[in-house]
């Protein structure tokens, strides 16, 4: 996937990034995935906001629709581990393996080492400007 717009800056052009933020299931923590949709639009980046209730088809869907560079979703239930696999597997049977995942929430330390295979876990507290800087990191440096 590629970054969908670029910056001129007096003779250098920057790629935006294009990140995709959700919060998947009903009553999920949607106040803080909007919080991270907003510093990342304040940071240069641009933000597909898909609200909550998303299935992990309909956010692979989003992912591909909008040549996403990032997918970052909020966590707050159990399922997180399973939804996040299952999310991973969909855009790997559509053929993304390029797109930097992170999730952000209350995820029991149990539970971290699971998703962090799947992606970056953000745990709740995080300044939401690390996340955009890790991005940053995580995708200028491929």
């Amino acid at each position: 996937m590629g970054a969908a717009g670029s910056l001129y800056y007096g003779g250098l052009v920057e790629e935006r990034i294009r990140v995709v933020v959700a919060g998947p299931g009903p009553g999920g923590p949607e106040p803080s995935a909007e919080v991270v949709a907003r510093v990342l639009r304040d940071a240069g980046m641009e933000v597909v906001y898909t609200g909550l209730d998303q299935t992990p088809e309909q956010l692979a869907a989003t992912v591909v629709q909008e040549d996403a560079d990032a997918l970052g979703v909020a966590v707050a239930d159990a399922a997180h581990l399973t939804w996040l696999t299952r999310l991973v597997e969909v855009l790997a049977e559509r053929g993304v393996e390029d797109v930097a995942v992170f999730a952000g929430g209350a995820v029991p330390e149990e539970d971290r080492p699971g998703l962090e295979r799947v992606g970056r876990v953000f745990p709740p507290g995080t300044a939401p400007t690390e996340i955009a800087d890790w991005l940053r990191g995580r995708l200028t440096s491929a």
